[in-house]
């Protein structure tokens, strides 16, 4: 593989103001070899001048720029040479071939996807992925299009990523696309980073911005996701209810307040599972005689 290496360079301003007066001394020197020289005499001297010009304006080729958070890549008939990353005018061999990429951070948004979940559910599914070139020379020979690279790998992971978990979990042990947004995003950031190692590129950031069911599904899961909600806030009451009820007996029995026999007990446990586990309020009935009437 090959890895980014760093060239050093000419400062391009200095080497600009040297060439220009070199240039301007030529055309001072063919001004003077044609005034106080004769015809017959002006050859060699106007030769020698013309190449000095010619090869002044080839070493003014050697001159180009490199922006803040930009890199030139240096080629010389087709080998890598080098790296430039100091930003300004600079001046290298004339013969290399200088091609820029950007540094800068960059982002995108995928296409909407459409995927099945773990449980097979149809969902759709799109991200958003913060990136940057951090070794041009990968960037450059190591892949063919880094920026397609980046997309069609980005959209790659995503789909796979959208595989290994359920839309939605009830349960917290289980992670699920909706409820662990963080814990997917670092999956999410972490599969892209290992597809995109090969290309120079750091992930720095990697979010779901768009999850939902198919739109033939949505309908009938939103049924399903209201009544597994409605099981599970169930579930959580009835669990309360009988620790309440326990605790109520125990605290009953403990402090002697009130003997009951079985099948009273197994009465007042029924009514506070009423109580504490219906939706409406409890309509108390009042008692006037003993407990057995």
């Amino acid at each position: 593989m090959i890895k980014e290496t760093s060239r050093s360079t000419l400062p391009g301003v200095p080497v600009l103001i040297l060439l220009i007066l070199l240039l301007a001394a030529c055309v001072a020197g063919m001004i003077l070899v044609g005034v106080n020289l004769p015809k017959g005499d002006r050859g060699w001297p106007m030769f020698a001048l013309v190449v000095v010009v010619v090869l002044d304006a080839l070493c003014l080729a050697g001159l180009f720029m490199v922006q803040p958070n930009q890199g030139a890549v240096l080629l010389l008939f087709g080998k890598y040479v080098g790296t430039v990353r100091t930003p300004g005018l600079n001046w290298a061999n004339p013969f290399l071939m200088k091609k820029r990429l950007s540094l800068r951070v960059r982002n995108f948004e995928t296409a909407r996807l459409k995927v099945n979940d773990r449980e097979g559910n149809p969902i759709e599914i799109a991200a958003v992925v913060v990136w940057q070139v951090v070794d041009t020379a990968e960037a450059s020979f190591q892949v063919d299009n880094y920026e397609n690279y980046v997309h069609v790998q980005s959209e790659a992971a995503l789909r796979n990523l959208a595989t290994n978990y359920p839309y939605d979990s009830h349960e917290e042990a289980v992670i699920s696309l909706r409820g662990h947004t963080g814990t997917v995003a670092k999956h999410l950031k972490e599969e892209i980073q290992e597809r995109l190692a090969v290309a120079g590129v750091e992930v720095l950031e990697a979010r779901i911005s768009h999850l939902a069911y198919a739109p033939e599904i949505a309908a009938a899961m939103l049924q399903r996701q209201q009544a597994g909600a409605i099981i599970a806030a169930r579930q959580r009451i009835v669990e309360g209810a009988v620790g309440m009820v326990e605790m109520a007996l125990d605290m009953l029995s403990k402090n002697k307040i009130l003997e009951l026999d079985e099948e009273r007990r197994a009465a007042m446990v029924s009514n506070l599972l009423v109580v504490l586990c219906g939706e409406r309020a409890a309509q108390p009935v009042v008692n006037t005689g003993t407990l057995y009437q």
